[in-house]
């Protein structure tokens, strides 16, 4: 294992914008900017982008809950969904 494989894990390759939209969908410039700043990979926002529709397995969904970076980009992609209805 040579010093560049070792050093290879902490460098993250962060998603690109287009990546984002492809993977999340149309999603409004500021939840775009929002997810962007957080430099999520794109394993990290399919993993949200997966729970989100439902597809993620149910073992894993009852038993590891989101954390971290991937917790975060679900809840920037469902703040809108969670919101409560206006009272009249």
């Amino acid at each position: 294992c040579s010093m560049a494989e070792r050093e290879q894990p902490s460098h993250r390759n962060s998603i690109s914008r287009d990546e984002l939209i492809r993977v999340a969908g149309d999603v409004d410039e500021s939840t775009l900017l929002a997810i962007l700043a957080l430099r999520p990979t794109i394993a990290e926002v399919e993993e949200a982008a997966a729970w989100i529709t439902g597809s993620g397995d149910v073992v894993d969904r009852a038993g590891h809950p989101l954390t971290g970076v991937i917790a975060q980009i679900f809840d920037i992609l469902t703040a809108d969904e969670e919101e409560p209805p206006p009272i009249r």
